[in-house]
């Protein structure tokens, strides 16, 4: 089995652009563009402004943009803007969430669902 990999996105760092990852990926800075990936942390600082896919994301920031998630974690410090497709939710009390909330990824028309790579 293989060692897994961890990238961060410090937050000094700016990115405009798609991001996608086969690795974990953890991000405090700011990110314009789609994020795809297994896993996604995002620290209370950093704000996303695309749509994220992942296996499991445990989100602290802003996040402007769709969401997709098998396993979700939102934190009391995010603020969401948009819709969220997810198997497993949690959302601590002070979260803020501005859209949709829809259980199970299959509802994702024409997109393959999500597979876990190990």
């Amino acid at each position: 089995m293989a060692a897994s990999t961890f990238s961060v996105l410090g937050a000094d760092l700016a990115v405009k652009g798609d991001i996608t990852a086969s690795a974990d990926l953890h991000i405090d800075g700011h990110v314009e563009g789609d994020i795809t990936c297994a896993a996604l942390v995002q620290g209370e600082s950093s704000a996303i402004h695309g749509a994220i896919r992942a296996q499991t994301a445990r989100l602290a920031g802003t996040v402007r943009g769709g969401i997709e998630v098998s396993q979700l974690v939102i934190l009391k410090s995010a603020q969401i803007h948009g819709d969220v497709k997810y198997e497993v939710l949690t959302i601590e009390q002070g979260a803020h969430i501005d859209g949709r909330l829809s259980h199970g990824l299959e509802a994702i028309e024409g997109e393959t669902p999500l597979t876990l790579v190990s």
